[in-house]
Formats: C-alpha cells, structure tokens, sequence
C-alpha cells in the first residue's frame, strides 16, 4: 500500500506514524497510508517557514503570480482524477468532488491576479511638505487548519491568499481527509514552490495543530472546523498575540412565505439541507415555513426526497453519499433521538441504510412540529437532517431564523420583493440567499458570518487581503 509523507523544508518526509485514510463509501477501500506528524517534525516546518521568510516576502508579484497560476492550471487539468479522489475519501458525489476541485483551481487563479493588485495608497499630509504612504505587508509564518468537508476547496482558499501575498506556509489537512491536502502540496512542490515557503504537516490536531496554534513563530492561524476548537484556538491566539481568523459552523435558516413559489422553495430547501450529505457549515438545517404554505411545503419535500437515490460517491445517477465515518453517523442518530424524545415527529427518513459496498448509508431526515427551543433548532448536527418550525407570519418567521447564537448563512423564499428587501438587511447573517440554496458560494466574493459562527476578517475574495497582511503606514518629508 501506498505511504504518503510529509512536506518539510521541500522534503518529503515520513511521519512518526501513518494513518490509513478510508472511503466512506466503502470502508474496504483504504486510500493510502498517510503520515502522521509529531511535534518535533511540525516544529521544524514552522523553522522552514520563518527560514524562507525573508527571501519569499521579497518575491516579486510576478513570481507568485506564477506560482500560483499553474498551480491552478494543474489543478482544472487534472480536476476528473482529483475530483474522483476527493469524492472517494470523503463521500461527496463524483459531481460534487469535480466541482470542488474546479473551485479550487478557480480559487489558486483569483489569488494570482490578487498577488498582482495588493496596491496601496498615496494620502496628502495634513502637514506641509509631508508625504503619507499606506501599503501592504505580509505577516511571516501562517498556520492553516483545515477541515475535513471541503478536502481541496476550503485548503485552496487558504493557502492560496497566504502565498500571493508573500506569506510563508504550515499547512495541517484534516485527519479524516489527508490526500486531497497531499495532492495540493504535490502540486506546490512541483510547480517550483521554494522550499520552506510551503510545508505540509499531516497528523492529529492535538498534535499538530496544538504546535501551530501555540508556537511563538506563527504569527497567524486561519482555522475552519467546530466551535468547541475555534474558542480554544481564539483564546490561546489571544493570548500570545497572534492574529487568528476562525469559521466555526452554523444553524444556519431558510425561511419559506405563503407567496414563495412551492418547487423553487422545495428545489432550495432540499439542496440546502441534504446535498453534501448536509456537511456544510452553509447547510440550512432549520427550516421556517409560515402558516399557508406549510402542509403542501412538507408533502412537497418528502416527495422529493423519497426519489432521492442514495449510494456509494462514485456511482452514477448517486444524489447523496455516504456519512463522512461512524463517528459522525453516530451523532445524526443521536439527534434525531433528542428530537423525537423533545416531540418532534420524523416525517421521513433517518434511518441507516445497506448498500452494496459497507459504508456510513444514511436516508435523509425530516423533522416536523419542532419548536425553536429545541436542541435539533440549537446545535449544530452536521448531517443530512433538517427540521421545520411552523411561523405565523414573516415577521415572526424573521425573529426565529436570528434566534441563534450562530450567523453565518440565511435564506428566504418569497416573490415579495418587499420581504426580501427587508430579510436582506435584516438577517443577522454574513451572508443571504434569496430564492436560491444557503449552500453554495462564489469564490471572489468574501465568506464568513457573525456572532457564534465567525472570529476575525472573512475568508475569499479580496477581502482575504485583510486577514492576510498588515497595515504600514509611511511618512515622508519633502524638504
């Protein structure tokens, strides 16, 4: 069986240990073994980072232009095969897996053109015979951490802002989805990416992410995953000094009107909540649907989801893979469990699932007559389950979809350009759909949210610049 080592100082290195990374459509199916780093081999990637530093920091915009172009060229050239990897370690369709490795081609590109536009600015003094520059510059060494749901899209647009902007790189993939990581770094190193600019260091975040975040020479930590592990980072970055951006999940609404038309709303909510298998951070997992268009949404929704096919992520005509690994099935059973014991009504699905081939097979869940205050309304569950709260009207349907500590994504189905008008502005969310799914972003625009779900400047677009860089600003005397 194939190892797979890691990256340090333009070394490929075998780790203190492997890890056999599993096909969640098949668990017979190991991938590859995959190093597993400890904390001296992650320390002495983050040495290789603040090595390479001064030189990378020096590079023109046209060298990571460069760089990162062909990364994305390699990338969309070989997207079919990537693609396949990607849905084959994590359980995303075959559609699905070509289509986040398209993005994040898309993503290395945009970050060319960012490393070529990182301009500033030339401000009259208030003083005479005085000039004022502000520019640029980047950080030194930046942590990425990484999760396991958008194995390439998600590294993509990390790595690739830190890079364009003259950054120096520690990059840990999630554990559960290491090759879509080590194919990225594969293609940094042979797309001439200096050494110790970029190093991979695969492994446990007890491990390795615990050095990364604690280490006094990373100047910054960009992490996505859950919101137990985002606080924790936010606190121990805080506490050294360290600039730290986090995203860190979602409960996230869709609210569905009386005047909303029934097969865009059942088309939204059903993309939104189960597609993915509903492992996204921008999934809508709860549902508000007002008064008079309630029963027909719901009957509407579960036949729908019952001509679902759900199957193994490599086979043709599949909706719907397979739970990223039992851990996770696990918790979508336990709470649909909570819901029913709480008084909601499994209207369809849930259940676990045979396939061919042994893997995590769950059928999508619908729950009904929830009420806000219920745990499935409050907790964030990471699976193909959604829940319904009956409103009586936009306004209160408005109240429910803010009542939550987390805001990173809000959807509304209407025809009534007055409500959207309102529910865009109104929305505590980073970011709102109107008619269309809360799952599904453009990558050069900024991504992030509010209150519980996001920490720091947001991610993508040009709004990465912010994150990314620091301020200086230059004074000068004329005479």
């Amino acid at each position: 069986m194939t190892s797979f080592h890691n990256l340090v100082n333009g070394e490929w290195i075998a780790g203190a240990s492997e890890l056999p990374n599993i096909n969640p459509s098949d668990t017979s199916d190991v991938i590859g073994l995959y190093a597993q780093a400890d904390a001296s081999q992650t320390e002495a990637a983050i040495a290789a980072a603040r090595a390479a530093f001064p030189a990378w920091c020096r590079s023109t915009p046209q060298q990571r232009f460069d760089l990162l172009d062909a990364v994305g060229s390699e990338i969309l050239a070989r997207k079919d095969e990537i693609g396949r990897l990607l849905s084959r370690e994590e359980g995303k369709t075959l559609p699905e897996g070509i289509g986040e490795t398209v993005r994040a081609a898309m993503i290395f590109k945009f970050f060319a053109g960012e490393a070529l536009r990182c301009g500033g600015e030339v401000i009259a003094s208030v003083r005479p015979g005085v000039g004022v520059e502000v520019f640029r510059q980047p950080l030194g060494v930046v942590g990425l951490i990484a999760p396991w749901n958008f194995p390439i899209a998600i590294p993509a647009w990390k790595i690739a802002p830190a890079l364009a902007f003259g950054n120096c790189v520690a990059f840990k993939p999630a554990e559960l989805v290491p090759g879509c990581g080590w194919t990225l770094a594969d293609i940094l190193h042979r797309c001439g990416v200096p050494k110790g600019v970029f190093n991979l260091v695969m492994g446990a975040g007890q491990v390795v992410g615990n050095v990364l975040v604690n280490s006094p020479q990373v100047d910054a930590i960009s992490f996505t995953g859950s919101v137990a592990t985002g606080r924790r980072i936010i606190a121990a970055c805080a506490g050294r000094g360290a600039k730290v951006q986090a995203e860190m999940g979602g409960k996230n609404p869709l609210v569905v009107l009386d005047d909303a038309d029934l097969g865009i709303a059942v088309n939204a909510a059903v993309q939104s909540a189960y597609f993915s298998t509903g492992q996204r951070c921008t999934a809508s997992s709860r549902i508000i649907v007002t008064e008079k268009i309630h029963d027909r949404f719901v009957t509407a929704v579960i036949d729908k989801l019952a001509g679902l096919k759900i199957d193994h992520a490599l086979k043709a005509g599949t909706d719907i893979g397979p739970v990223v690994d039992q851990h996770q099935l696990a918790g979508n059973l336990k709470y649909i469990d909570i819901a029913r014991a709480e008084g909601g009504t499994v209207a369809f699905g849930g259940d676990l699932l045979q396939r061919e081939k042994q893997g995590f097979y769950q059928m999508p869940a619908l729950i009904t007559g929830t009420t806000p205050a219920m745990r499935i309304n409050r907790e964030e569950v990471f699976g193909p389950i959604a829940s319904v709260v009956r409103a009586k009207d936009y306004d209160e349907a408005l109240f429910i979809a803010n009542d939550t500590e987390f805001g990173l994504a809000s959807g509304i189905c209407t025809t009534s350009l007055k409500h959207a008008t309102h529910f865009k502005q109104h929305a505590e969310a980073g970011m709102v759909m109107v008619n269309l799914p809360t799952a599904g972003v453009d990558y050069h625009v900024p991504f992030g949210g509010r209150k519980g779900s996001s920490y720091g400047s947001r991610e993508q677009g040009t709004y990465a610049r912010e994150f990314y860089t620091t301020v200086k600003t230059a004074y000068t005397a004329a005479g």
